[in-house]
C-alpha cells in the first residue's frame, strides 16, 4: 500500500515540499497527477511547467480565479472543489500514477467544500502503487490520523514588507 503523506500548517512551503518529492519521482521516471483544489486559471510556475515535465507530469486546477473566502465559500466554489475530489478518484483509479498529489484538500476539507469521509473513501480505495500527497493549513483531524506521514510547516520568520516573488512564491 503506497504511502500517505500530509503536510499541513500556517507556514509557507507545503505545496513547495509536495512539488519537491514530484521532482524527484519524476527524476525516476515515474507518473505524478496533481490536482488543485481552490486554485483555478492562475499562472503558477507548477502549472507552467507542465508542457515541460509531460508525459510524467499531469497537473490539473479545480477553482475560481479569485482566492475563496473562507468563512463565507460560495456554492461554486463547493461545486468545482467537490469535482476536483471525484476527478482525483478517476484519474488515481485510471491511471494508477505513483504520485497523487491532492494540493488544498485539507483546507478545503477544513471549510467544507469537501467531506472529510469522502477524502478518507478516496484514500481507501487508493491502488497499491499510488502514493498520496495531502497539502493545505488546518488539516482536519481525521486525515492527520490516517497520513503515515505528517509534517508540520510553521513559520518562524516572515518579513512583513515581502511581496509575493515570481518563481518563489507562485
Amino acid at each position: 500500500m503506497g504511502l500517505v503523506i500530509l503536510y499541513t500548517g500556517t507556514g509557507a512551503g507545503k505545496t513547495t515540499s509536495a512539488l519537491g518529492i514530484a521532482l524527484r519521482a519524476i527524476g525516476h521516471g515515474f507518473k505524478v497527477v496533481i490536482v488543485q483544489f481552490m486554485k483555478g486559471r492562475r499562472h503558477v510556475g507548477e502549472f507552467l511547467v507542465k508542457s515541460k515535465l509531460a508525459p510524467q507530469y499531469e497537473i490539473y486546477q479545480f477553482g475560481r480565479r479569485q482566492f475563496v473566502d473562507l468563512k463565507n465559500p460560495s456554492e461554486e466554489d463547493r461545486k468545482l472543489a467537490q469535482m476536483a475530489l471525484k476527478f482525483a478518484e478517476e484519474v488515481m483509479l485510471n491511471k494508477k500514477p505513483f504520485l497523487l498529489i491532492l494540493d488544498e484538500v485539507n483546507l478545503a476539507a477544513s471549510i467544507g467544500l469537501v467531506d472529510v469521509r469522502d477524502v478518507l473513501n478516496l484514500l481507501d480505495k487508493a491502488p497499491d502503487e499510488t502514493h498520496i500527497i495531502l497539502t493545505g493549513r488546518y488539516a482536519p483531524p481525521e486525515l492527520i490520523n490516517r497520513a503515515d506521514i505528517v509534517n508540520l510547516v510553521v513559520e518562524v520568520k516572515y518579513p512583513k514588507n515581502v511581496v509575493s516573488v515570481k518563481g518563489i512564491h507562485y
